[in-house]
């Protein structure tokens, strides 16, 4: 295999795979390296999700999203990544988290994967303490939903952040089952 490389940002970087298929032909194929994402289900004490609505650039279109964020701290444990994300997002601190799922968000040309936790025992971070969002953060939209209603969101084409909807469906399906499929958060 080869590798040339086409483009390095500072969250991803691009090559072109001259790669040999099955058949013993070569192809190229165009991958995407990324740092990698965690993402929270934040479930507060009456079954209510946190979502977050931002506005997505390459979509042109505000999303509901769960909060998340990238793994941009070198060596920092990723449920810590989780709960910095989550107070930052949407000023809520977690007394416990599980593991939900591993996600490969678009394996078709990138290594992308995204770690979504379960959050809950939620509190909110002190005034003082709250992080100041700028960018597209700054009016970004914090609601809490249903999460039967959320996952009804999902079947009608209202919540399409892969992200979000993994981590929904996981979500009402370990609630169903008592929670018992739930994994440590580390």
């Amino acid at each position: 295999m080869s590798r040339v490389a086409r483009y390095e940002g500072p969250i991803f970087k691009v090559f072109t795979d001259e790669v040999t298929m099955s058949s013993g032909s070569t192809a190229h194929r165009d991958v995407v390296k990324n740092k990698g994402a965690v993402g929270v289900v934040a479930l507060d004490e009456v079954g209510r999700v946190v979502l977050i609505r931002q506005y997505r650039h390459a979509v042109g279109q505000r999303l509901w999203e769960l909060p998340a964020g990238l793994r941009d701290v070198e060596g920092e444990d990723l449920a810590r990544t989780a709960a910095r994300e989550l107070a930052e997002e949407a000023d809520l601190e977690a007394g416990q988290y599980h593991l939900l799922i591993d996600l490969f968000t678009s394996p078709g040309f990138s290594d992308e994967t995204i770690r979504i936790f379960l959050a809950r025992d939620l509190s909110s971070v002190p005034d003082e303490s709250r992080f100041e969002r700028a960018d597209e953060e700054a009016d970004l939209e914090v609601a809490r939903i249903d999460l039967d209603e959320a996952v009804a969101m999902v079947f009608r084409g209202e919540i399409t952040n892969a992200a979000a909807v993994g981590g929904l469906l996981a979500a009402a399906r370990a609630r169903d089952e008592g929670w018992a499929t739930l994994r440590p958060a580390s």
